[in-house]
């Protein structure tokens, strides 16, 4: 291991020193404007800490879902149950799982029931646009749960027809464990992507399919998932959007939540999501958004899978969200407004009914009335029918000077709701707790940037205080775990992250990103002989090494992660592919964890050694 991080390390710090963004385009990148639901900001005028992976970069990574994207952007935490992106929990800056929201092009879908079906997203990875990770408190941006930060997967409609097909299929070339079937562990994946209209009226259809035997016992997956996005540009003032999306997996939860006794446990997750909006320009100067959208989950668990008159547990929940959003230009800055009202209820045969419902309203307003001065000051004002009023404020500020130096500074307040589970659950080994009260968080955070048409470095300094923390713990020997509020929670952190875009002559060109994240809690807040279920897995240190090298047709993406939790075995993981493209075709190869490591990234689930798979893209028009 010592010998792996010295030689990781000895390429990430060189090359730390270099810089550009996240293998991309910087001209490019400035131009993006982050899809925010009042203010549009352009990347480059951006004054808080965001990191944006687009459709190129992740089409060159060596991955297969949503969530083994974000494993490799910096400060990100995936903790996967199983491959494919079956099951993942996912983090932000030393937070837990549900402490960072999830979005679908700007509409909140994480899971209320339990936080962990929040990635159940129904977009197969090639109708991926690009991934867009707000770090820090978002509240004043998104509203509540977005405690730690959000993450927005952005797909996009075009009036340019086109079609594509991805197969790819792969295996460790282990043996199964006995009792588990025959053969050796296996998987694949197969998606299909459609895009059809013209300038007037654009559809995006995305299909998806993924298998898998299981990397152990009673961990096999299967996966399928449809979307469609619409846009009918009624005229130049007037749009409609619309989106639909359903996912249907199922997977051996061997360990998942119960171990060791959840051995032969299985789990069935159905998620339905549809989102109906419009785009009105009012005047020049004002836009006006209304919004509606609707998730249904259902949640299948089955303690023993080939015994189900005991220990199943069937939930089902129900958000539905109306919202208004508008944007109000003025020659002193813009001004943002929004008003939402959510409902969320739950009918289960665990947890039991319930309902409660959600109020927002928001205010912004951003100016550059200061010459190179970038301003946004907000706040979200939000009632929730089980905790009464609350405010959270916020303001970012970002000065750029010497044409190539931004030094930025954010401050924000965030919260977090306990979800259903953490409320009212009744298992075993695993009890809610209804007294429980919902987080609240204050972080400042500063960064430092230096940039230019091809390198870019940036370093930064977070310190977030959590009140009224909530976490899993037990005090017994038999390890039952139940919520509760801890009190305070406070982690300092400092980022790093570089990179360098070179083009070698007009057919060759590499890109590489590098970061560093290191965390630090300052404050303990664990008695002697309590356990913690999530906390004490949370990043440490994290380093972050990606590169991508094309030569006219040949493509090589390489990406490694260096990993050290609280109170884990730091692990590195090392993957690469390499690809060919013909004028319709391409064809591919991947191996991940090249040496073979044995890591596990959420409790004591190990996770698929060496990994190699082939594929091949067919792009039929």
């Amino acid at each position: 291991m010592n010998l792996k991080f010295l030689l990781f390390s000895s390429v990430v710090i060189p090359n730390m020193l270099l810089a550009q963004a996240s293998l991309r385009d910087t001209t490019l990148l400035s131009e993006i404007m982050i899809t925010e639901n009042r203010l549009q900001i352009p990347f480059s005028k951006q004054s808080r800490n965001i990191e944006i992976i687009d459709r190129a970069q992740i089409q060159n990574l060596p991955v297969t879902s949503i969530s083994e994207v974000l494993t490799y952007i910096s400060g990100v935490d995936i903790r996967q149950r199983g491959p494919f992106g079956t099951q993942a929990d996912v983090s932000m800056d030393g937070g837990l799982f549900d402490q960072t929201l999830i979005l679908l092009n700007g509409v909140k879908i994480s899971d209320i029931q339990t936080g962990h079906h929040s990635m159940n997203i129904p977009v197969s990875l090639d109708a991926v646009e690009r991934i867009e990770v707000l770090k820090g408190p978002a509240a004043r941006v998104y509203g509540i749960n977005a405690l730690t930060g959000a993450i927005n997967i952005i797909t996009s409609t075009s009036a340019v027809n086109s079609a594509s097909i991805n197969v790819q299929s792969g295996s460790s070339f282990g043996r199964k464990e006995e009792g588990d079937g025959k053969g050796v562990y296996a998987g694949g994946t197969a998606q299909a992507v459609l895009n059809m209209g013209n300038p007037k009226f654009r559809n995006l259809v995305s299909l998806g399919y993924g298998k898998s035997n299981g990397q152990r016992y009673n961990s096999s997956t299967l996966d399928k998932k449809v979307y469609y996005q619409g846009k009918y540009l009624v005229d130049k003032a007037n749009e409609i959007d619309l989106m639909l999306g359903y996912i249907d997996n199922e997977f051996g939860a061997n360990g998942y939540y119960a171990a060791p006794g959840d051995r032969e446990s299985y789990e069935l997750v159905k998620t339905f999501i549809g989102i109906l909006g419009s785009s009105h320009n009012l005047s020049d100067r004002f836009i006006l958004k209304p919004r509606v959208s609707y998730r249904n989950n259902k949640d299948d668990y089955r303690y023993f899978r080939n015994d189900l008159t005991r220990a199943r547990s069937e939930h089902e929940t129900n958000a539905l969200a109306v919202e208004i959003n508008s944007l109000l230009n003025t020659n002193i800055g813009d001004f943002g407004f929004g008003v939402e009202s959510r409902s969320e209820k739950i009918t289960s045969t665990n947890i039991g009914d319930h309902q409660r419902y959600n109020h927002g309203l928001f205010a912004e307003y951003k100016t550059e009335a200061i010459r190179d001065l970038y301003l946004n000051v907000g706040t979200y004002v939000n009632y929730n029918t089980q905790y009464g009023w609350q405010v959270f404020p916020g303001i970012d500020a970002a000065y750029l000077f010497m044409n190539q130096f931004k030094a930025s500074f954010n401050v924000g307040s965030s919260q977090r709701l306990p979800t259903y589970t953490d409320l009212y659950l009744t298992q075993p080994k695993n009890v809610g707790n209804v007294n429980l009260i919902p987080e609240n968080a204050w972080q400042f955070e500063f960064a430092l940037r230096y940039f230019t048409n091809n390198t870019y470095v940036q370093g930064g300094y977070f310190k977030r205080r959590i009140n009224n923390f909530i976490d899993w713990v037990s005090d017994n020997p038999d390890l039952i775990f139940q919520a509760q509020n801890l009190g305070e929670n406070k982690i300092d952190g400092i980022n790093l992250s570089a990179g360098y875009k070179y083009a070698i002559h007009t057919n060759s060109k590499l890109n590489i990103d590098a970061s560093y994240n290191y965390l630090n809690p300052t404050t303990k807040i664990y008695d002697p002989g309590i356990t913690s279920r999530y906390v004490l897995e949370s990043l440490k240190h994290q380093a972050i090494l990606r590169l991508d090298y094309s030569y006219d047709n040949v493509n090589i993406g390489w990406a490694n992660r260096f990993i050290k939790r609280e109170l884990n075995n730091p692990y590195f993981i090392s993957d690469m592919k390499l690809g060919y493209s013909f004028p319709q075709w391409k064809v591919y190869g991947s191996v991940n964890n090249i040496f073979n490591a044995s890591y596990a990234e959420a409790g004591t689930i190990l996770l698929p050694k060496r990994w190699v798979s082939i594929g091949v893209k067919w792009r039929l028009y």
